[in-house]
């Protein structure tokens, strides 16, 4: 059997597939992002750490002193807290009468407030169980999704203050999403930092000094616009750089970036035989075998994070980028490992890579991204939980 993978760490022979996570990968991500910001960087790990695995990354990220989580749904601030996190940590995505607010308020989590219910929720919760719950206000600058608007914001800041001054919440910080961050000299960006920048007045006016202050993205931090904004940030919430995709390739993809990608999907065939010229592969039959063909079975499909819509998706095998033919199924997909004089010594057990950092001529999150006609952030979330991690800490520059 063929043990060897196309990363310089080889997968354990007894695995089907698995997501092979550079931990200093990631700690070189998050050191380019430091040096590009004189604010403090929140680590996001939401949605499983972009599929990264949230209490390994959180873990990582605390070890070389990131004082800043961020998460969207109160439970997976919960799930790092089993895990035993007590550093500062905000959820932000709320909805009405959920029992995991009430547990972040009793467990030292921060809350994001993005309508007037959250905030009047959130202060009964500081009157029942005499805590002083922390919260981050947020103002919809242009996004169109959370926040409060701005016709309403003035209202919601001064109410924010009574129930400050009656000791039942705390406002520690302001903030907002960018719906461009990732363009370079964006008006939309512009146009927001703008409205962010009228809404710290607002916040000023209703004497509240909030210490963390928070717009920009991986973006924002990336490309530098947030130092033409013209107020001070505290604090710069980067995800997707966290874990070496770039935030959007008008700013380059991540090789450009200097980012390095923390994820290497890898899986071992379970399947090589020769095929006659005529023979199908898979659903529908939309490819077939226009000579003898060797196949390989990869046992990886869509319900481990492939995307079936994926065109001429392509992997690599002993050092050659190999196509995907046919659809790709639930469990499984095919490769097209060439004529039989072509295939060499692979065989059922040989690793496959099916993306990683492209160091080694692997086609890269990005790669399938565009095959996909989507973004490196999808490729990366969506490899499932049938799909195991485990944790390295390559070398490699």
């Amino acid at each position: 059997m063929n043990t060897s993978a196309n990363t310089s760490s080889p997968m354990p022979d007894q695995v089907r597939a698995e997501a092979v996570i550079d931990l200093a990968a990631v700690a070189a991500n998050i050191e380019r992002l430091r040096a590009s910001s004189s604010a403090d960087v929140m680590v996001v790990v939401k949605a499983d750490g972009y599929g990264h695995g949230d209490v390994a990354i959180a873990r990582h990220a605390r070890d070389i002193g990131v004082s800043w989580l961020g998460v969207a749904l109160p439970a997976e601030a919960l799930a790092l807290r089993d895990a035993g996190d007590e550093g500062s940590i905000l959820a932000w995505l709320l909805t009405p009468g959920q029992g995991d607010t009430v547990e972040c308020v009793m467990r030292d989590v921060d809350l994001g407030v993005s309508d007037r219910w959250a905030l009047e929720e959130i202060a009964g919760i500081g009157r029942d169980t005499g805590m002083m719950p922390r919260v981050h206000l947020k103002v919809d600058t242009g996004l169109g999704r959370g926040g409060v608007s701005w016709t309403k914001w003035p209202e919601l800041v001064r109410r924010a203050r009574v129930l400050r001054d009656e000791g039942v919440l705390d406002v520690v910080g302001v903030w907002s999403h960018l719906a461009s961050g990732e363009q370079p000299d964006s008006e939309i960006t512009a146009a927001q930092a703008r409205v962010f920048a009228d809404a710290l007045e607002v916040v000023d006016d209703a004497g509240l000094q909030p210490r963390w202050i928070h717009l920009a993205n991986s973006g924002a931090v990336l490309n530098g616009s947030e130092n033409s904004w013209g107020f001070e940030q505290t604090l710069v919430r980067c995800g997707i750089a966290t874990y070496g995709i770039t935030p959007g390739l008008a700013l380059g993809d991540s090789a450009a970036l200097g980012l390095r990608p923390a994820m290497t999907l890898q899986a071992r065939l379970a399947v090589v035989k020769e095929v006659p010229a005529g023979h199908g592969v898979s659903y529908g039959h939309l490819w077939t075998a226009a000579a003898p063909t060797v196949l390989g079975l990869l046992p990886l499909g869509y319900a481990d994070g492939l995307p079936r819509t994926a065109r001429n998706p392509e992997v690599l095998v002993e050092g050659r980028r190999r196509p995907i033919i046919g659809r790709i199924a639930m469990d499984q997909c095919v490769l097209d490992l060439g004529a039989p004089d072509e295939v060499g010594d692979i065989e059922a057990g040989t690793a496959v890579t099916v993306f990683g950092p492209g160091a080694k001529g692997e086609p890269t999150a990005e790669d399938w991204a565009d095959w996909a006609d989507t973004i490196g952030y999808e490729i990366v979330t969506r490899i499932g939980p049938r799909v195991p991690r485990r944790y390295v800490e390559e070398t490699r520059a």
